[in-house]
């Protein structure tokens, strides 16, 4: 599904990425482990379209995406969570929703048919058709968020920033959940939170893999994140350094010195 062949990316001369190559099949959870500033946070922005590699090729569904606009990376089917969740404080639950969906379709445009008077009105009618259809999506998006989430359904009225940091990130996954992706990047979903609510989350997590959804994770509880992930990539200093197997991964003394405190 997605593939990153030799990606290098910078912030100005600070090569952040260096020489990455990862591919994600379809259906998998993969988790990408790392220190911080180690660059898993840049090679989610480089997938989504954030951050422009200076070299190398993001290829999603047989398409190189590098360089494409972010608006249209999101609407061909990949949707990310940013580290600190960065919802809309000021707009309402449901508003912050709706603008993940507005998200899948910015750009998009009805086509309609034919010319003069007939045309304008077959077009109309199009119109008036593609938005019914639009509005039975969108509640259909909704209620799919808000079975997933109950408590964004509670509160679908109050402002995203009087949320607490878990329903705030329930927020921020509902929200890239609106656009319809195939694949998923979260970045961080558990920083900060109490614990009751990380298990909510990776609980999600876990429902959404099931249900088809593609996994990219990016977690600082690797213990965590490489037993919810089919695989995982370790990168250190921009590079990967280590793949394979969630399991194994977490069996290897290394990585349990590293990064899990063993």
């Amino acid at each position: 599904m997605l593939k990153l062949e030799n990606i290098h990316t910078s912030y100005g001369h600070i090569e952040a990425v260096r020489g990455t190559n990862l591919e994600i099949r379809k259906g998998e959870i993969v988790s990408l482990i790392g220190s911080n500033g180690a660059g898993k946070s840049t090679t989610l922005m480089t997938i989504s379209g954030i951050l422009r590699p200076v070299k190398g090729k993001v290829i999603f569904e047989g398409r190189e995406i590098q360089g494409l606009s972010p608006h249209k990376i999101v609407s061909m089917g990949v949707s990310q969570v940013p580290e600190g969740r960065r919802i809309f404080p000021k707009l309402t639950v449901r508003e912050n929703l709706e603008m993940g969906a507005y998200l899948k379709g910015k750009g998009q445009r009805a086509k309609g048919k034919g010319s003069g008077v007939k045309g304008q009105e077959a077009r109309g009618k199009g119109e008036d058709t593609s938005r019914g259809d639009s509005r039975i999506a969108l509640a259909e998006q909704l209620d799919h968020i808000f079975n997933l989430f109950p408590v964004l359904k509670e509160r679908q009225k109050q402002l995203g920033g009087t949320l607490s940091g878990g329903e705030q990130q329930m927020l921020a996954i509902g929200r890239a959940l609106m656009s319809g992706p195939e694949l998923l990047l979260l970045d961080e979903p558990s920083l900060g939170l109490a614990p009751i609510i990380v298990i909510k989350i990776f609980k999600t997590i876990r429902e959404l893999n099931a249900g088809g959804l593609t996994i990219l994770l990016v977690e600082q509880n690797a213990k965590a994140a490489l037993r919810l992930a089919h695989r995982g990539y370790v990168i250190e200093s921009g590079r990967v350094t280590r793949e394979g197997i969630g399991k194994e991964l977490l069996d290897d003394p290394a990585i349990k010195r590293a990064y899990l405190g063993e």
